[in-house]
């Protein structure tokens, strides 16, 4: 892997010392330079989960990917900076008390004097790696989140004004990218997939996040979310090429 493209693609360019600082430092570039996307399936691009795919895709075509691109090549550029990285299977959480099933989503642990949640590859969510091994209660900014053990699993959960609502849950064995490789063909090609139903396109900002979800643009900021309908299919093209950085072939 060429490292150093990796990391002007994440706009990196400080400490590279194998500690818990650097891995939230890399995280958060990461979240606010590699869109959460989902578009290779409306343009009817096959997903290829390896290292070289992943990164020719995310960082010489300068795209971004879902949770097994996203995650499996941010364990990549890990582990060529020397972290300790497991790739985990996720369940997201469908409410109800309800999980998806096993591989459906893919977050990564990386393993230092402390054992660490990673995930670049979820959208909305925490935007530094969380502690494993605590149940206490995380702070990040507004936001706060925990992780609970539920029987053999244990569950990232999301404070929401007094509540707290589950996001998804996980198991500590490690897996491989062939294990993801059935879901990965399920989300590309079912009609049930949510991934095939609408384009989404998510990218962290400093203030909050934008997206353009279906035809919709929407910036959301500490103080207030706007959102407006774009009218065409070149509008669409221009939001993606200038707010995101990426330029596609016309989607279907």
């Amino acid at each position: 892997m060429d490292v150093n493209a990796y990391l002007k693609r994440i706009n990196y360019d400080g400490p590279l010392d194998v500690s818990a600082a650097i891995l939230r430092d890399l995280h958060l570039a990461h979240l606010y330079s590699v869109p959460f996307e989902n578009l290779s399936i409306h343009a009817h691009e096959p997903i290829v989960l390896d290292d070289e795919a992943l990164f020719k895709k995310i960082v010489e075509r300068r795209r971004g990917g879902f949770c097994y691109e996203a995650n499996g090549a941010f364990a990549s550029l890990l582990r060529e900076l020397g972290f300790a990285v497991t790739m985990l299977s996720a369940e997201v959480a469908r409410g109800g008390g309800e999980f998806s099933q096993p591989f459906d989503h893919m977050a990564l642990m990386v393993t230092l004097e402390k054992r660490w949640l990673a995930d670049v590859g979820f959208g909305e969510s925490f935007l530094e790696p969380l502690q494993i091994d605590t149940t206490s209660e995380q702070v990040q900014g507004e936001e706060a989140f925990k992780i609970v053990p539920d029987g053999g699993y244990l569950v990232v959960l999301r404070r929401a004004g007094n509540e707290w609502e589950s996001k998804y849950r996980f198991t500590l064995e490690p897996h491989e990218f062939g294990d993801y490789e059935e879901m990965c063909h399920y989300h590309q090609t079912s009609p049930q997939s949510h991934f095939t139903q609408n384009r989404i396109c998510s990218l962290a900002t400093l203030e909050g996040r934008k997206t353009l979800s279906g035809m919709r643009f929407i910036v959301s900021a500490k103080d207030g979310r706007a959102e407006r309908t774009l009218a065409s299919p070149q509008e669409y093209e221009e939001i993606l090429r200038e707010q995101f950085g990426i330029t596609m072939p016309r989607l279907t």
